[in-house]
């Protein structure tokens, strides 16, 4: 089941339409597959997934979703329409009536279905849509946070989540709904690190918190801080890494691909990389090669295990040592 909802990058403009909601993955979402326990496979069930917090979305014969434990119980009844895994301990769910709302872990409806699209929440608030396809902010009692006066939101990150009107821009409001970073920008993906990376119509850069530019653009492309880096692009469509100060500090030599999620990233102290002839391995924060670029496809480190492809396309897990252990 592909996921619907507020997307993540917004472009605004007085000429074009924005899109607001889009069929991609939100940047650093709990929802993946690497990130997901499989959930034991149980022939009762046309679908099931992984677990997250404690519980994985199974769906029935008759194409309703509930949830199973780790013991293959059916905790939460198969009668939602749709569904999405636990965030924060409230799943979101949808009615015969094609609304959503949200459940906690024992299966209580605790936020009415009511909204034509929701998000999962992030540091306890959800972007939401009314009918008029407005968007704004609930809290994870259903108290309204910021009202549906936007024609796009993001996620809540570091305090700030990011929100565009046709017409003006992107700014930034804060948990009480204030607009504390004003609209006048044309994209952003949100706050990492302090840092928020930002396109305007004729600039752009990194942003602090008081919407100063501390970055100024100087790439083609970019992605967000993540341990202290940041991957940036160049007119090759080459990726290297910059520093909070902007200095790049490993040079322009990677050729991942660029959609979303695309640009590299550190994580675990190390980066995926992609070499001219199509290889991935990883980099150290010094741009020292650690592990040589010899797969198919490579994946990130977590808790220093990371899922590689071979030629064949079978997947490994390797350790930091280059070592297939799984």
């Amino acid at each position: 089941m592909k996921q619907r909802f507020i997307t993540s990058v917004i472009a605004l403009s007085l000429l074009a339409t924005m899109p607001v909601w889009g069929q991609t993955q939100v940047i650093k979402r709990p929802e993946t597959k690497q990130n997901a326990k499989p959930a034991k496979a149980v022939s009762r069930w046309k679908w099931n997934d992984g677990y997250i917090e404690g519980l994985a979305k199974v769906q029935d014969k008759n194409d309703k979703w509930g949830f199973i434990d780790k013991t293959g119980k059916l905790v939460i009844p198969c009668q939602w329409k749709r569904a999405w895994s636990f965030s924060e301990g409230l799943a979101r769910v949808m009615d015969d009536n094609n609304k959503w709302g949200f459940i906690d872990k024992t299966g209580k409806l605790v936020m009415a279905c009511q909204w034509k699209e929701i998000n999962s929440f992030s540091e306890g608030i959800a972007g939401v849509e009314d009918e008029s396809g407005k968007h704004g902010f609930v809290d994870n009692t259903g108290k309204i946070v910021a009202p549906c006066i936007y024609d796009g939101v993001g996620y809540f990150h570091e305090g700030l989540a990011w929100v565009g009107t046709h017409g003006k821009g992107v700014g930034f409001i804060d948990k009480t709904g204030e607009l504390v970073i004003p609209q006048e920008w044309s994209k952003s993906e949100g706050f990492s690190e302090g840092l928020a990376l930002m396109d305007g119509w004729s600039n752009g850069g990194f942003i602090d918190k008081t919407g100063k530019v501390v970055i100024p653009k100087t790439w083609e492309k970019a992605g967000s801080f993540h341990e202290g880096l940041a991957s940036v692009q160049d007119k090759e469509e080459r990726w290297g890494f910059i520093d909070k100060t902007g200095t790049l500090v490993i040079p322009h030599k990677w050729k991942n691909g660029y959609v979303l999620l695309a640009a590299p990233f550190f994580r675990d102290s190390l980066a995926s990389v992609k070499d001219d002839n199509g290889k991935w391995g990883f980099i150290d924060k010094t741009g020292v090669v650690v592990i040589p670029c010899k797969w198919k496809w490579a994946g990130d480190f977590i808790n220093g295990l990371a899922e590689v492809r071979d030629e064949s396309g079978k997947s490994h897990k390797i350790n930091k040592q280059g070592e297939i252990v799984k």
